[in-house]
């Protein structure tokens, strides 16, 4: 059986972050880990001049700064990653153009963008390969079982054994590590489901962002770099089931009055794809010698577009702790260092989980005088240049106790 330090389940973008950087740690000397990251599918890295993928994320400036710590940012930051300069927010009560829309720039904080759209599989590639160049050893094999011992933990494969000191779970919202190892998750549905497309506009995205706040769900555009957009149509799920019907053209005219023309008369370039929301919460991160990150720990709804940042400061976070302990020679799976872990990860989580599904609650669903409220306080925010540059910094994801290897933008 080969022994390796950290074992991580799942090559998704958080868990192959957490991977790099525990790989890159080894190889500065400041650790002497051996990590595995069992992962069954690679996808191969998108082609050149191939059209983007329809499934991208926004990278936020602190997890940019995870990317560059961990190794993969020159294979993120291509001619296929498009920084975006602006958001432009707003309710369905207020045109795109009026006062009513709360519009952050890159420029009122003296920042050159917002963060970066980036497609999910560009990601992962680069994360991946960041990991193997710095000497971690990807296993090609399907996780099937696990038993945790007093020294280590015992894994089954695809491909047979592996022991380690530590594993993680990274591998996503049913997660089979956590159930290995008796935890649970509370899961609850929003009774929406986000349907993503990329689509071509009459106007050019402008490197900016839209988001739309309707009684019946939240639509987004994401700028790509070539000039086409990603939408995220966050939809209740009776309205869900007619667009995912509905034909091309008639999917272009509910997305054009959905979106108010704000980019002009829109057109479908690629296929749609839909997929139920869920808040998902695990109680407990961790057990004796395993922890859950990113999805497999918690899932929040898209609309601030943070799912993927908050799992990312969960690998800063779990490898800082990991990286902290062998420096003070302790061992890494255990509780004592974990909890550390859990502690801070989960209280951020809490604050920004509450946070998201109180905009849901108001901004897209809200009818009451709180919920109206809400609704004209984006203009309210959009005429105070304190509140403007609080919630670009919250935008930017450098607010909050953050990993050291998120602090490093350079």
């Amino acid at each position: 059986m080969r022994e390796f330090d950290v074992a991580i389940v799942g090559g998704g973008p958080v868990g192959a972050c957490a991977a790099a950087l525990l790989a890159r740690a080894a190889g500065s000397g400041a650790a002497q880990l051996r990590v595995v990251l069992v992962e069954p599918h690679v996808p191969p890295p998108p082609a050149e001049g191939a059209p983007p993928d329809a499934r991208v994320v926004a990278i936020s400036r602190a997890s940019e700064a995870l990317l560059r710590s961990a190794g993969a940012w020159p294979g993120v930051a291509g001619t296929r990653a498009c920084a975006y300069e602006r958001m432009r927010i707003w309710h369905e009560s207020v045109g795109p153009e009026s006062e009513g829309v709360l519009i952050f720039d890159a420029a009122d904080v003296g920042e050159p963008n917002l963060g970066y759209i980036v497609e999910s599989r560009l990601l992962q590639t680069a994360l991946i390969a960041a990991f193997t160049a710095a000497g971690g050893q990807l296993e090609p094999a399907q996780f099937s079982a696990l038993a945790i011992e007093a020294d280590g933990v015992r894994i089954t494969t695809s491909r047979g054994k592996l022991g380690a000191r530590l594993v993680v779970g990274a591998d996503g919202a049913r997660s089979a590590v956590r159930a290995a190892t008796g935890l649970t998750a509370e899961v609850s549905g929003y009774h929406q489901t986000a349907i993503i497309a990329t689509v071509a506009t009459a106007r050019p995205h402008g490197l900016t962002a839209w988001q739309r706040f309707m009684r019946n769900g939240t639509l987004a555009f994401l700028p790509l770099f070539d000039g086409t957009s990603s939408i995220v149509w966050s939809a209740d799920e009776p309205l869900a089931a007619e667009l995912a019907g509905a034909s091309a053209a008639a999917f272009a005219h509910e997305l054009d009055r959905a979106s108010d023309l704000a980019l002009g008369a829109t057109r479908l370039v690629g296929e749609r794809a839909t997929f139920p929301l869920r808040r998902l919460t695990a109680p407990r991160y961790i057990a004796e010698r395993v922890a859950l990150i990113g999805d497999a720990a918690h899932v929040v709804h898209p609309l601030a577009g943070q799912g993927v940042n908050l799992g990312l400061l969960d690998a800063g976070a779990l490898s800082q702790e990991v990286v902290g302990a062998l420096a003070r020679r302790e061992d890494p799976g255990s509780l004592g260092v974990l909890r550390a872990y859990e502690r801070w990860r989960k209280s951020e989580i809490a604050v920004m989980a509450a946070s998201i599904d109180t905009f849901d609650r108001l901004l897209a669903h809200g009818t009451g005088p709180i919920a109206r409220l809400a609704q004209r306080g984006l203009g309210w925010v959009n005429r105070s240049q304190e509140l403007r540059r609080f919630f670009i910094r919250r935008a930017l994801g450098v607010s909050g106790e953050l990993p050291e290897a998120a602090r490093r933008v350079s």
